[in-house]
Parts: structure tokens; sequence; C-alpha cells
């Protein structure tokens, strides 16, 4: 018995920086392939934008696209799932295994990125090939090829594989580490996996029991309410799976880089607590205009959905007083002069906190979707879009476009290619997509539809029926091609500092933030580290929202033949 616990609480080896070789070349490998399927979406990204001016430019590339809703498909799915995925996994592996000094099982991570990598190239042949043109919400009855369906279902289930990976090595650091609390990066990161596992549950249902047999012509008809609504459980929590590893970088981060502390450990750990358990229960609030779901699991859903303010109103005031405490002990005096004393001249900080002014934004636009009376004003129209190219197209990308600028020279032992550039970069994506967003919110209000190839239609038609509103569609172009501007600065700066002379004294470290307050001797702190328990609390909260809206559906199915429109 004394010789198990001895074991139990032998400390860990020490490692050295030789030890995270092929964990650095895991990550870049992630990287790299998010990365490439980032540019590829953002050129059709430029398409798009376009195309609600008014200009079709898609004639100019065929036969690569053949149909607008091909390219907005491509751009879709590249962006929002490929790109986020693999960044996503590889930087949820490799920085808890950084912060615990704990090499990962580089098996399972590896056939994390195979497997990924197998799932999209299967979608990506099924969207090249005009025959899954089924935007990256993939609608039925709108029906796709069997490559679409199941190379998407592989990405899903690869996504879900960093889970055992990073419990694996918490598992090992606290046995070796008794009654001390998980270090932090590590616990937002199994928080947020955690989290994703619970709300790919809804698109894992889908895809299994309906979109591949469906595909595989195993049924002859679908049921879309219920696909929709499937969807829709990982459809919105999907976005806080994007965001939160962002959060990872702008709590646990950034305030060194800005050459500060991070101010409170535990609030962090509340924050992310709260979007765990608030998050999955929330996706029919995509659906207040379907019908099938009562009104009374619409108001709670409404409720439910703006209760996610509280941990982004607490992230707000954290990150923000972080950032304050940097900036006074770089010198900044009066009201604001901490903003201008942080380290502006830095593409790295700049666009984390350009990131986080362009969310101020995309979340009071959201709590306008979130509301069951307002979303009826704005729902499907190009409001949507920009809400979205705000949160997830700017802070999102934004953030990990700004790690990229210290993590490829940590990971390659190579400079930075062109500083100003990165910069520059920084400043153009943020102009551009905020221009896009000020601007499809104003064409939003006035009706102009999302998903609308506009180009189809006669002149004449098309100023009936938007030329009151052709100012702001212009400027949705306008933002789309400086944004475009940005992506190709950022993408010579990527591939340049990619494949620049390697440089010893390049090497970067992880900046890690200290912090002022815990996490030692807090209650919330304490509390936190009970996973299981928030797992189990987030799945009852999600089963009682979601029985009573999908009993309905399962009891009285609808069935519906497949369609091929484009």
């Amino acid at each position: 018995m004394s010789a198990t616990v001895t074991a139990a609480k032998a400390p860990l080896p020490a490692l050295r920086v030789a030890d995270f070789a092929s964990p650095k070349r895991l990550l870049l490998a992630f990287w790299v392939t998010g990365f490439a399927a980032l540019l590829v979406g953002v050129t059709i990204g430029v398409l798009q934008g376009a195309n609600y001016a008014g200009i079709n430019l898609y004639g100019y590339l065929q036969p690569f696209l053949k149909t607008y809703y091909q390219g907005l498909t491509l751009h879709g799915v590249l962006n929002a799932f490929v790109f986020t995925f693999f960044t996503i996994s590889g930087w949820l592996i490799y920085l808890p295994a950084r912060e615990l000094g704990v090499r990962p099982n580089m098996g399972l991570s590896w056939a994390t990125y195979a497997l990924m990598l197998l799932g999209t190239l299967m979608a990506a042949y099924a969207m090249f090939d005009n025959s899954s043109s089924i935007l990256y919400t993939f609608y039925p009855p709108l029906k796709g090829s069997a490559w679409f369906y199941i190379g998407i279902t592989l990405v899903v289930v690869a996504s879900l594989l960093p889970l055992p990976v990073v419990l694996g090595m918490r598992a090992r650091w606290k046995r070796a580490h008794p009654g001390e609390p998980t270090p932090l990066v590590t616990f937002m990161s199994s928080t947020t996996l955690l989290m994703w596992l619970l709300a790919a549950l809804g698109a894992a249902a889908e895809a299994v029991f309906l979109l591949d047999p469906w595909a595989l012509g195993l049924r002859s008809t679908i049921d879309p309410l219920l696909a929709r609504t499937l969807f829709w459980w990982t459809g919105h929590p999907i976005v806080y799976y994007w965001l939160m590893p962002g959060y990872i970088s702008i709590y646990a981060l950034l305030p060194r880089q800005c050459g500060g502390k991070l101010v409170s450990d535990p609030l962090a750990r509340l924050a992310f607590l709260l979007l765990f358990v608030f998050s999955v229960p929330v996706g029919t609030h995509h659906q207040y205009t379907d019908p099938g779901i009562g009104p009374v699991i619409k108001g709670i859903v409404t409720a439910l959905t703006l209760s996610v303010a509280i941990p982004s109103l607490i992230t707000a005031f954290t990150v923000a007083l972080s950032l304050e405490y940097a900036g006074r002990r770089r010198g900044g005096r009066g009201a604001m002069g901490w903003w201008f004393a942080l380290p502006w001249r830095d593409a790295s900080v700049a666009a984390q906190v350009l990131a986080l002014v362009s969310f101020i934004f995309g979340g009071a636009g959201g709590i306008v979707n979130a509301s069951w009376q307002l979303d009826n004003v704005v729902h499907n129209t190009l409001w949507i879009p920009a809400h979205f190219h705000l949160t997830v197209g700017t802070m999102t990308v934004l953030v990990f476009m700004g790690v990229s600028f210290w993590l490829l020279p940590h990971l390659t032992g190579r400079r930075l290619f062109s500083p100003r550039l990165a910069l520059a970069s920084v400043w153009l994506w943020f102009a551009g997509l905020m221009l896009w967003g000020f601007a499809g919110h104003w064409a939003g209000l006035d009706g102009v539809p999302r998903r609308a190839w506009i180009s189809a239609l006669p002149h004449a038609q098309y100023m009936q029926l938007y030329g009151a509103v052709h100012d702001s569609l212009r400027l949705v172009a306008v933002g789309g091609v400086i944004a475009g501007l940005g992506a190709i600065a950022f993408f010579v700066v990527f591939f340049g500092t990619l494949f620049g002379r390697r440089d010893a004294q390049a090497t970067v470290q992880i900046p890690f933030a200290e912090t002022v307050a815990g996490p030692r001797g807090s209650a919330i702190v304490a509390l936190s580290e009970h996973l299981g328990l928030w797992t189990a609390v987030t799945l009852v909260a999600t089963l009682a929202v979601y029985i009573p809206t999908l009993w309905p559906m399962l009891t009285h199915p609808i069935h519906a033949v497949g369609l091929r429109l484009w």
C-alpha cells in the first residue's frame, strides 16, 4: 500500500527542450494546414463581398468555381470548420504540454491530425466537384455527396481526440502534484474540450443517424427540422469552441506580452466554467422562426442565451484590468494613458487587443440575435453574416493571426518575416472587417438577405430591391477588399517566416503570464477542479432543454426527399 502511494506521488521526470521537438512539429503541421485552408477561404470571401455590391467575379474562376453557392460553401466550411479545427486541436494539445512539462500522447495526437486531414480531403473533394454546394450549415433537404458528410463526420470525431490527450497529461501532473490546483492554461484547455465533447453530440447524432445513411442511400428521406435542431445543438456552442482557445491567449499569455500580469486567476476560471455551463443548451435560439418548436422552449432558450453575457462581462473586466495594469507599469498616466502605453508596435499584441475591440461590437449585435422578438427583425438578413464576421472572422481569426507572430518563430527557430508588414496586416484585417461588419449590419436592417446571389438578378430588379441601400453594399465590398489586402500581407509574413533562414537568436519562449491574485486559497479554484461535476451539470441542463424540444420531432417525423439545386 505504501509503495503504491509513493509511486503515485513520484515527481515527473524533468523534460528537456529537445523532448518537445516532436510536439512542435505536430503543432506546426496543424497550423500550416489550418492557415492554408484559411488562405483559400479568404480568397473566396473577397468574391462574396463583391457579390453584395453587384459585382460578379465568379465568371473569372471558371471552371474551378462553377456556382456562387459552391464558393459560399467552400468559404464557410474552410474558414469556420477546417481552419478552426486544425489550429485549435494543435493549440490545445501543445500549450498544456509545455505548461505542465509533460509529453503528450504523440500517437493519439498524430492520429488526430491524420483523421482530420482525411476528413478534410474527402469534404474538399465533394465541394470542389460541386456535388455538395449545400453551405456550411448543410441544411436538408439540400443534399450533398456521401464524401462530404462522411468527411465532416471524420473531422468532428477527430476534433474530440485531443480531450483524452489533455486529460491524460492533467492526470499525470495531478498524481505528481497532489492537492495543487491545475495550472490555468491546462484548466482552460480541459474545460474547452469538455464543453466541445457535449456540444458535438448534436452534430455527431445528425451525421451518424441522419446525413450519412441518407447520403449512402440507406434511407430515402430525411427530417429537415430534426436535422436543423441537431445541427444547432452543436452550431451555437461551436462559436465558444472557437472563442475559448483565443481567450486562453488573451487571459494567460497576452498580459505578459504587454509587460504585466493577469490580475485574477480565479475570475479567469470562473469565466470558463460559466461559458462551459451556459453555452451548450442554447442552440435553439437560431430557430426562433422555425415551426415545430414551442414558445415555452423558445422563451427559456432566450433567457439561457442572454446569460452567456455574464462570463463575457467577467472577461471584459478581468482582461481590461490586466491590460491597464500592464499599461500603467509601462508608464501610462491619466484615465486612458495606460491604453496608449501598451506595446502597439508589437503585431501580436495589437492583433489581440484589436480583436477584443471588435468583440465589443460583435457581442452587442449578438444580444439582438439572442432576443426572441428582436431576432425577427434581422433573421436571415445580412445582419447575421456581419455579426459572424465580427465575432469569428475578426475576434477568433485576429487572435490566431497575432499568436502566429510569436508562435512560428517559437516552433521553427526562424525570425518573424517583416514585423512592419505583420503590423500592417493586423490593421488592414481589423479595418476591413470592421467596415464589413458595420455595412453588413446596416444593410441587414434594411432587409438585404443573406446567402443571396445578388449578381444573378437583372439590374432593374436589383435596383428595385436594394437600390436604397446600395451604399452600404458597396461598403461591404470595400471592407472585403481591405481585409483581403490584410490577408495578403499576413500570408507573406506567415510563409516568409516559415521558409526563412534559421536563427538561433530567433527562438521565442511561450509567454505564460504570472498572476496578481490566485490560484491558491481560492474557493472558486477549489470548486473548478471538479471537472466531472461541471460536465454532469452541463449535460443535465442540455438534456433538460433538448429532450422536450426533440421529442415531438421524434414522435412526429417529417419525410422530405433530397434536393440538388446547383
